[in-house]
């Protein structure tokens, strides 16, 4: 039988450790294809390039991947043209990460990693984002592979809902020190942000965002309660973002019609 082909991408770099531990894994499952941003594309949320030009060569390693290229754009442009000029067929499966860093609750909407992966969500390919709650660019990735595996197989078994893709964060913890894992909504919780401004030698003004992460939500069902208890979290995840509720109240809003 045909292996599963399995599209990897993310937001960290075609060089971060975080891909490479996800090739690995993946080139026991199926079929891999590499296309990934050829420098770090963090908190791009959903960007694509429209006003430059796209560039992507192939780059040939010792991963035993079927193919490898880093690509001058986004996470989500690394989706596009790999699903339109690289890919003869269909992927059975994107994987994107392994993201060095959370992006459990609110971060999933600032998140290259997971934008890339409901970009394939979008064009009906199954997906799962990956992260690792490790911001160091030398973490240890291999404590989370065999639930990396098992994730990812689950879904090649099982399969998603159209336009449906998984968000999956895993805590800073030794293998055997993860519970579990934990099907979850989404926190409720926001950045409490400032500017740390300062003036460079020349007298110009310039600004690094920072901020601290607040949860609002004493939930015992969600993300951010699941990674600090020690369980891996999953959350699905998709591109609608109606909020069904409202639409009953705001049919009652007497807007101006056209006459």
């Amino acid at each position: 039988m045909q292996k599963p082909l399995i599209l990897i991408t993310n937001d960290d770099g075609i060089t971060a450790p975080g891909i490479r531990t996800l090739i690995q894994v993946m080139n026991t499952i199926g079929e891999v294809v590499v296309v990934a941003p050829d420098a770090p594309q963090s908190g791009m949320g959903h960007a694509i390039t429209t006003t430059s030009s796209l560039f992507c060569e192939r780059v040939h390693t010792d991963s035993g991947a079927q193919a490898e290229y880093r690509c001058s754009g986004t996470p989500v442009d690394c989706v596009k043209i790999a699903k339109h000029e690289i890919l003869d067929r269909t992927p059975d499966l994107c994987v994107s990460g392994i993201n060095h860093g959370s992006n459990s609750s609110i971060n999933v909407i600032y998140s290259g990693t997971m934008s890339a992966a409901v970009e394939a969500g979008v064009g009906g390919i199954p997906a799962i984002g990956f992260s690792l709650l490790d911001m160091n660019w030398d973490a240890d990735f291999s404590q989370c592979t065999s639930f990396v595996r098992d994730i990812t197989l689950n879904v090649l078994q099982n399969g998603l809902p159209h336009g449906v893709v998984l968000n999956v964060n895993i805590p800073k913890l030794k293998r055997e020190e993860i519970k579990g894992v934990k099907v979850c909504r989404q926190a409720r919780a926001r950045w409490e942000e400032r500017f740390d401004h300062r003036t460079n030698p020349h007298g110009r003004d310039y600004y690094w965002l920072t901020g601290k992460f607040i949860c609002e939500d004493e939930g015992t069902d969600t993300d951010v309660w699941a990674l600090d208890h020690g369980y891996i979290s999953v959350v699905p995840v998709h591109a609608d973002l109606t909020h069904y509720p409202t639409l009953e109240q705001l049919n009652q809003y007497s807007f101006h019609e056209k006459k």
